[in-house]
């Protein structure tokens, strides 16, 4: 991100991504519990979780897919919500309509995707694309799994699809946060419960 600040604590619209994050998390009525996932590396960001009364679990910092299963295992994960903590514009609707989806499909892990063509749109490149049902998608960093499969090479997936513009905002480079910083200008502010006013 080429910053001295760890990227949950760039700012979009006067909060910290990580901020909009758990207050949309915070709302949910499917989450019972938010663990922020830190490392030796973000000592910042585990301040500021602690500051909002938020738990924290320390991972190794190997890669995000290590830390993910290292932190269910050790804490004894079932089902896993995995929120990525630089998707500013994510709502406690997509939250629970993803729940609600992945209850329903009969599968151990669920993606949540949209359109690669969104990105292009929004003048950004995602970084992974699958090719789904003949269309191109990308995850946006919500995924929900089996916590007690998680040790498995490859599990069946369901994807739900969304076409919000707001959830393909995924701030991975300094341009995507000038992205996202000029959307939340145009579009206004977040509530508490992470939807639009």
């Amino acid at each position: 991100m080429k910053s001295t600040t760890e990227k949950p604590l760039l700012e979009v619209g006067g909060k910290a991504m990580i901020q909009q994050v758990v207050n949309a998390l915070k709302h949910s009525k499917t989450v019972d519990r938010i663990i922020v996932a830190v490392t030796g590396s973000t000592p910042q960001t585990a301040c500021k979780a602690r500051q909002m009364n938020i738990e924290t679990f320390e991972t190794p910092g190997d890669d995000y897919v290590s830390d993910m299963r290292y932190a269910i295992r050790n804490l004894g994960l079932r089902e896993v919500l995995i929120v990525s903590a630089d998707i500013p514009f994510i709502t406690t609707e997509i939250v629970d309509q993803a729940v609600e989806k992945y209850r329903s499909c009969g599968k151990p892990a669920l993606s949540v995707m949209t359109p690669v063509s969104i990105y292009e749109r929004l003048g950004s490149r995602p970084e992974y694309v699958f090719e789904v049902d003949g269309r191109g998608l990308a995850p946006i960093g919500i995924n929900i799994v089996d916590g007690r499969r998680v040790g498995e090479s490859e599990l069946e997936q369901a994807v739900f699809v969304t076409e919000s513009e707001e959830f393909a905002l995924n701030v991975n480079t300094p341009n995507e946060l000038e992205i996202a910083r000029k959307h939340f200008k145009k579009t206004g502010e977040t509530g508490t419960d992470g939807k639009r006013q």
